[in-house]
Order: structure tokens, then sequence, then C-alpha cells
């Protein structure tokens, strides 16, 4: 049988766990970035992410997102080629765009939800490339504009 303090500390750790997945209490940063595809430039209205709880919560729990919106992660420093985002308790399916910090588009992926609820089951999508700021739009939004590798972000 466990004692008392065992049992304490693992209530705590739950505790703890069961927290780090709550939305963030305060509303997000929002800005306006710019995409130009060398053809045509695209707005978009973004909420900024910028502590390690904005962005690990994200976009979690939404049922839309409008068209012309999104969400801009940004990361202190570079990220690894190995840092990935999940699509954990997402419900839309979404576009990823890594972005290195000068702008330029690195990488682009496309994510589906995950309709499981063990978060250790949901597929990562790592960036491959070395990042310092990752875009999620609506799935389709890169390639009906058109938007490609190489193609320049002006960050608000």
């Amino acid at each position: 049988m466990e004692n008392i303090n065992t049992l304490a500390w693992r209530a705590v750790l739950v505790s703890g766990l069961a927290l780090a997945w709550v939305a963030p209490t305060e509303a997000l940063e929002e800005g306006t970035l710019t995409i130009d595809n060398g053809e045509r430039t695209y707005r978009l209205t973004v909420e900024i992410a910028r502590t390690a709880k904005e962005r690990s919560y994200g976009l979690m729990e939404r049922d839309r997102l409008a068209a012309d919106a999104g969400m801009l992660f940004v990361y202190p420093q570079r990220q690894s080629p190995s840092t990935g985002f999940w699509m954990h308790r997402t419900k839309i399916p979404l576009d990823i765009a890594f972005i290195g910090s000068e702008g330029t588009i690195r990488a682009i992926d496309s994510m589906v939800p995950c309709g499981n609820d063990v978060n250790t089951r949901c597929p990562t999508y790592p960036a491959g490339v070395p990042f310092q700021y990752a875009l999620e739009v609506n799935a389709g939004f890169f390639e009906t504009h058109d938007i490609e590798v190489g193609d320049r972000v002006d960050l608000p």
C-alpha cells in the first residue's frame, strides 16, 4: 500500500499536468502580417503566441478559423529542425509554415486533427529545418495562394 506522501505527490503531478493544458487566461496579442509570393501579397490577421503556455495551447479546441486569420508562434531563439508541432485537441485541419528569423518560409506542412484523447498517440510534425517562427493557417491556404518555400513573410 502506498503511503500518504506518495499519493500526495502523484496528485500534485496530475494536477500540474492538467494545468499545462488549460487555455491561456488572457487574450492573445493580435497583429497583421503579409506574405509575398512574388506575384501577390496576402494579409493575415494573426494571434501571436509568445509564451511557452500560449505556444503549447495554440489553436486547441477551436471550431473554426477565419479564412484570413492564423496564429503566429514566436520563439525567443532559433528552433532545431527536430522541433515539431502536434494536433492534440485541435479540431480543424491546418497548414503550417516554418519561418526563419529573416522572414523567409523554410518549410510548409499540412496537419490533420488528432481525434485521440491520448496525446502521445497524436503524430508530431517536425519542421525539418531550423526556424524561429511558425505560422498556422487553415488547411489549403498556402496551396490556394501559391505560397511556397522561399516566399517572404513580413512579421508584425
